[in-house]
């Protein structure tokens, strides 16, 4: 995120309240929400729901979560001793269209923070090992049954790290033997394998690289119980499906994508 901040001429150290911060509630011309029914959205993912820094937006953004019922939102952080001080105060055992992540990239972070996801009243709860630099054995709290899904990936831009195949591998057969969905993202831009190592800096063809790995594991349904206003489940039959081209095939994030906009610039 800095490294990219910079090539925008950006502060990457600056947190802020963006312009579209509601875009959730945002409406087309036809009076319909932009977001539809069954989507997903992930929060902050160039920086942490959870610092201390955007505290003063927090329950804004959890009043927006809450109003679109509707739609999954996908949390992730790197502070979860953070999270049970910032619930908003009628959160009870949880919302059931929120999916709270941990990022770990190595077994010293996966034991600090993965303890701490489990004791968290959240309904859906997931980890993501990207960047990955450094082998992490999770079978102990994969077996804990509240685990749902396992994202891995490289490191990418400048001094990135290596990632090693073998670690990939290890988490992959540790979730397959929970059936608990795993998704390969990308190699990084320095990946290990078979003791060879090679330079990826195309994040296209990383994620291509991800998916002819084979490692990707579908797991036990996620399911979601999306209500409408009113509170009531909205059958599966009227949610967003997602959609993707030919090119998304051999996409390594397609199990974990939104699908495509169709906004046209792969074409071009």
């Amino acid at each position: 995120m800095y490294f990219l901040d910079r090539l925008r001429g950006a502060d990457g150290s600056k947190v802020y309240k963006t312009q579209n911060f509601d875009y959730p509630l945002q409406r087309n011309r036809r009076g319909s929400y932009k977001v539809r029914s069954g989507e997903q959205i992930r929060v902050c993912m160039t920086s942490d729901f959870f610092l201390d820094e955007a505290d003063k937006w927090r329950d804004a953004a959890w009043r927006i979560i809450k109003e679109r019922s509707d739609v999954r939102f996908f949390l992730l952080t790197k502070r979860p001793e953070r999270v049970e001080q910032c619930l908003p105060s009628d959160w009870s055992d949880g919302w059931e269209n929120v999916f709270f992540n941990v990022s770990c990239e190595n077994q010293r972070r996966a034991d600090e923070r993965i303890p701490i996801l489990l004791s968290l009243p959240f309904k859906h709860k997931g980890v993501m090992t990207a960047p990955l630099i450094g082998a992490i054995d999770m079978e102990h709290y994969l077996c804990t049954g509240q685990i749902e899904q396992v994202i891995a990936g490289g490191e990418n831009y400048d001094g990135a790290r290596p990632c090693d195949f073998n670690w990939i591998q290890s988490l992959s057969e540790q979730c397959k033997r929970h059936d608990i969905a795993f998704c390969f993202i990308e190699t990084g831009t320095t990946f290990i394998k078979n003791g060879r190592c090679y330079n990826i800096p195309n994040k296209k063809l990383q994620s291509k690289m991800a998916f002819k790995a084979g490692v990707n594991h579908i797991g036990k349904p996620m399911i979601f119980r999306l209500c409408d206003p009113l509170g009531f489940v909205i059958e599966d039959e009227y949610l967003y499906k997602p959609f993707f081209r030919q090119s998304c095939m051999t996409c390594g994030s397609r199990p974990i994508c939104n699908g495509c906009s169709k906004c046209g610039r792969c074409e071009v």
